[in-house]
């Protein structure tokens, strides 16, 4: 009997010490509001975006996941970049393949009959320090 009168006790005052905690005793007033975590290591606005970059991007946890604004921000930069360097690769391919035309040489090895580059998806065969 002692024994549930010392754990009721105890219980008392530790829900006390914790209302008397959580409510902030007075004085200081409510806890002030938590500002929203936002995007830490943002995509560098004053140059393209390269590797390092798209590795060392790290979204912040929200609610449901991740906060929808920020990953759409990152998306976007990064589509409208890939579409830039596509655009410029296809550039550079048509003035390479109008010079080559231009000098007079057909096609080189590994191109096709229209001038551009084949690239072969098969995988090289295992080089002998590979092997064990």
């Amino acid at each position: 009997m002692v024994m549930f009168l010392f754990l009721v006790v105890a219980l008392a005052v530790v829900v006390a010490a914790v209302t008397l905690a959580v409510v902030g005793g007075g004085e200081n007033g409510p806890l002030p509001e938590a500002a929203p975590e936002r995007l830490r290591d943002p995509l560098p606005p004053d140059r393209p975006v390269d590797r390092a970059d798209v590795e060392g991007l790290r979204f912040p946890l929200a609610a449901r996941g991740y906060r929808m604004a920020d990953v759409d921000d990152a998306l976007s930069r990064l589509g409208a970049e890939l579409a830039e360097r596509d655009a410029r690769i296809a550039d550079l391919e048509s003035a390479l393949a109008g010079a080559r035309t231009a000098a007079g040489h057909g096609p080189r090895s590994g191109e096709n009959s229209s001038g551009q580059n084949h690239v072969s998806m098969d995988k090289p065969a295992p080089r002998q320090e590979d092997r064990p």
